[in-house]
């Protein structure tokens, strides 16, 4: 329950940091494009409180999720789409109040959960605390839309450890997304936190091996920057093939971003 409470925290705080970004906006700044194609700041936005708000019923109502899974199957590569477009309709004051509720409505309702369960989604089952890093995650990711539309610089912090791990957990999944089979030999990642602390994953004597700032690898695994505009020393054939096409979220493969983008 600790590990829960620690991880609902930094997913507060991350929720947080974005809506200090945002609170402030004119209306008109919603509209602003972001790296994203065909996503306003209000589409982003509009995402997050949607995804908030099917997780509530996740944890609340399986059955009735269930239903939402079986109307979202016939139109499956475009309902996250839709019901961002549709979202981002919303006048811009309803849809952060919207987003305020429904993101901290997801933290009561996880903490209710009983220990071992497993939360019913558009992917495989996951624990609550899956479930949470992967709100994390995706708060953090598209939070790097909303800064990048606004040429905003965020600070990174310890937080983004959740989201390295959950990239380095999803190396298979990226593979099966791709129609591939993934390495059976684990890889070795060690990134320098931002504090300069160092954090690591797989055995020491691993060929395969990933190095460089935890930020920019996390930036690789949830897409918001190509290979090639990041300090990520790579060894190995395998490892580079699986940072072309890792990705820490669920769904179909991402369309990523290109080099030179944010140059």
């Amino acid at each position: 329950m600790a590990d829960l409470e620690a991880l609902l925290a930094d997913f507060t705080a991350e929720c947080d940091e974005l809506d200090r970004l945002i609170a402030d906006l004119d209306p008109a700044d919603w509209k602003r494009d972001t790296p994203a194609a065909g996503w306003t700041i209000a589409h982003q936005i509009a995402h997050l409180n949607w995804t908030d708000r099917v997780a509530v019923i996740s944890a609340t109502d399986p059955d009735r999720f269930q239903e939402l899974v079986q109307a979202a199957l016939p139109k499956a590569l475009t309902f996250v789409d839709e019901a961002a477009e549709e979202g981002s309709k919303t006048p811009a004051p309803e849809l952060l109040a919207s987003w305020r509720h429904d993101r901290a409505a997801l933290v009561e309702a996880l903490r209710t959960v009983p220990a071992g369960t497993k939360l019913p989604w558009f992917g495989p089952p996951m624990s609550t605390a899956s479930m949470v890093t992967a709100r994390l995650m995706e708060t953090w990711a598209h939070g790097q839309d909303v800064a990048d539309a606004l040429g905003a610089r965020r600070e990174p912090t310890a937080r983004i450890k959740n989201i390295a791990h959950l990239g380095v957990r999803t190396r298979n999944f990226a593979y099966m997304t791709h129609g591939k089979t993934a390495p059976t030999e684990e890889f070795r990642i060690e990134l320098t936190a931002p504090d300069g602390s160092l954090w690591t994953w797989g055995p020491e004597d691993a060929e395969q091996r990933i190095s460089g700032p935890a930020v920019d690898f996390c930036q690789l695994v949830t897409q918001r920057r190509h290979l090639d505009d990041l300090t990520l020393d790579v060894r190995g054939a395998d490892a580079a093939e699986w940072l072309s096409l890792a990705q820490a979220f669920a769904g179909p493969p991402g369309t990523g971003r290109t080099a030179g983008q944010f140059s």
